[in-house]
């Protein structure tokens, strides 16, 4: 290993990892940034979307202080996050031919609406499945997913396509392969992975772009508040009376 202490080398990897991130990615992320704002000034709705860890990032863009109120998460059972025992059972339905197909027949989700998919290799069936039928839905849908996978991995969908292919927008989070910034000469797998940090980073950087992209329109974006700060509550009660129809969390 080289100088300085695991935990250096893991923030040097992560900050690097995040520059890489915020120079190469500004382009894809004031494209998604401003997709959120046409669709919530148009009237749409927002959904995030993520299996396993990468739902992690998902879930932190929704009902989030300082975050949109109208992003809405939609939630796979079995898959959020590692919800389920055996955790692997969540692994396994990643692989599952059909399931997204009868997720999004049965979710509040129209045409016009956008929908984010995190998926870190976007190489299994659930992601590709839910972004091709997405579209076929007349949904637009934001991809964030490691772009590496693809040159360096086998799809695990019929089509042999990976989540990239089948988006509007690509956020490339920068991961290698593997997902793991350090090893250790006796240590025999590499370790410390960076994905969710990157990952939370990049769609909060979406968030931050949609809001201010609202703002320079003449629109209040419709953000929440800390619960915790005085006056919290009572204008989160505000935010999700006026946009009801469009916040499906809170019913």
């Amino acid at each position: 290993m080289s100088d300085g202490t695991p935990a250096d080398q893991f923030f040097d990897a992560a900050i690097g990892l995040l520059q890489r991130a915020r120079d190469e990615e500004s382009g894809a992320v004031a494209a998604a940034g401003t997709l959120l704002a046409d669709t919530v000034q148009a009237g749409g709705r927002l959904f995030a979307f993520g299996a396993g860890h990468s739902s992690l990032a998902a879930q932190d863009v929704v009902y989030r202080a300082g975050g949109l109120a109208l992003m809405n998460l939609l939630a796979v059972p079995g898959v959020v996050g590692v919800d389920v025992t055996p955790a692997t059972l969540g692994s396994a339905l990643e692989r599952v031919d059909g399931l997204a197909t009868a997720v999004l027949d049965t979710a509040p989700i129209r045409s016009g609406d956008v929908l984010v998919i995190i998926s870190l290799s976007g190489r299994n069936s659930l992601p590709v499945e839910m972004a091709m039928n997405a579209r076929a839905l007349g949904i637009r849908v934001i991809g964030v997913t490691s772009v590496a996978y693809a040159s360096e991995t086998k799809s695990r969908h019929a089509s042999g396509t990976y989540l990239k292919d089948h988006c509007d927008i690509v956020l490339d989070s920068k991961i290698p392969v593997g997902d793991a910034e350090l090893t250790h000469e006796a240590i025999p797998a590499p370790f410390a992975p960076a994905s969710t940090v990157v990952t939370a980073a990049l769609l909060q950087a979406v968030m931050a772009t949609t809001a201010t992209t609202l703002a320079d329109r003449g629109i209040e974006p419709p953000l929440l508040r800390s619960g915790n700060v005085d006056g919290g509550h009572e204008w989160n009660s505000r935010i999700m009376e006026q946009y009801r129809d469009r916040i499906f969390y809170r019913h």
